[in-house]
């Protein structure tokens, strides 16, 4: 059900949603987070699909903003969207114009639900830093997407390094969770020999390989490639080198499963499918603290990729 509020205020808003909850009992009650989302008009309706999908694993509050004309006359549209519109959160669109664009952060105030953590979602930029956003400010959590953010891949990694503030992460990181896992497994088996190298295949312009090769380079201690390819897949392999040979992991264009191959020869093949934005948005609402693993990457890892001290390290082990 899509109730519309036309011309309205946000007493209005609060209002409606607190005689739906009165009809609603308790099953309107039980939410376990606020999830705001600034987004443009293009991107909205995905952003609250995806919302929506994750909500069956975290009901919460969803309160979208949508920023029209800065210039026009200062006015709120809103629409609250329940039942089989919402998942299993409750869905508030607010449609900003004129004034109303510069005091977001007033106009969710008399919307969080009290005593549960608040989230917010940038789906489709990257603000410059985060938690001193209005909207950053007033959360626990707030969560870029750097995948679908403007600009050079050099400058979407540097505003992630720049703006982390701890309780940040984006999901061009997120997407990465299995692969670390597959990675990660890999170095726990025997023969138990240093990395001497790491190599990185993926998309061109795409900030996810990157991310994955600073976090194998930095912590391994070892030198790193990332090979930019022109390609639909995101990532699609990576290599560990030791004295004993090369472990890879595949995962073709356009298929969602990998290969593994040992240096014995020995192949094996997995489901390693990309995740989709629900997927991604979902693993970030189960953990409410600070990624550290995602801070140290961003602020230290990226930094040392930059100055170059993994080439360096492979023109030394070349000679």
């Amino acid at each position: 059900m899509i109730i519309p509020l036309f011309d309205t205020t946000i007493n209005d808003v609060a209002d409606k949603l607190l005689s739906i909850r009165l009809e609603g009992g308790v099953i309107a009650l039980s939410r376990v987070l606020t999830l705001l989302v600034p987004v443009g008009a293009a991107a909205a309706e995905e952003a609250i699909a995806a919302a929506n999908q994750s909500s069956m694993e975290h009901p919460c509050r969803l309160i979208v903003l949508i920023e029209g004309d800065p210039t026009g006359k200062s006015a709120l549209d809103a629409e609250i969207r329940v039942g089989g519109d919402a998942g299993a959160s409750e869905v508030v669109v607010l449609r900003l114009r004129g004034e109303m664009i510069s005091q977001q952060d007033s106009l969710v105030v008399p919307l969080l639900l009290p005593d549960v953590p608040v989230v917010t979602w940038w789906p489709d930029r990257v603000p410059d830093v985060p938690a001193n956003t209005p909207l950053g400010i007033v959360a626990e959590r707030r969560v870029t997407d750097s995948r679908m953010a403007d600009g050079s891949l050099a400058e979407r990694l540097a505003r992630l390094s720049h703006g982390y503030r701890p309780g940040d992460t984006d999901l061009a990181w997120t997407s990465l969770t299995w692969w670390r896992a597959h990675l990660a497994s890999l170095l726990d088996q025997p023969p138990f020999e240093p990395i001497t190298r790491v190599v990185v295949v993926g998309r061109t312009e795409h900030p996810t390989p990157v991310l994955l090769a600073t976090w194998l380079g930095w912590k391994l201690h070892c030198p790193v490639e990332v090979e930019a390819i022109e390609s639909t897949a995101t990532l699609s392999r990576a290599e560990l080198h030791r004295p004993s040979g090369v472990i890879s992991i595949d995962r073709p264009q356009g298929t969602s499963t990998a290969t593994l191959t040992m240096p014995s020869g020995q192949v094996r093949r997995f489901q390693l499918p990309p995740p989709s934005l629900s997927d991604c948005l979902s693993e970030e609402l189960r953990r409410l603290d600070a990624d550290t693993v995602y801070g140290e990457v961003v602020k230290r890892g990226l930094a040392w990729l930059q100055r170059g001290d993994h080439l360096t390290e492979i023109t030394q082990t070349e000679s």
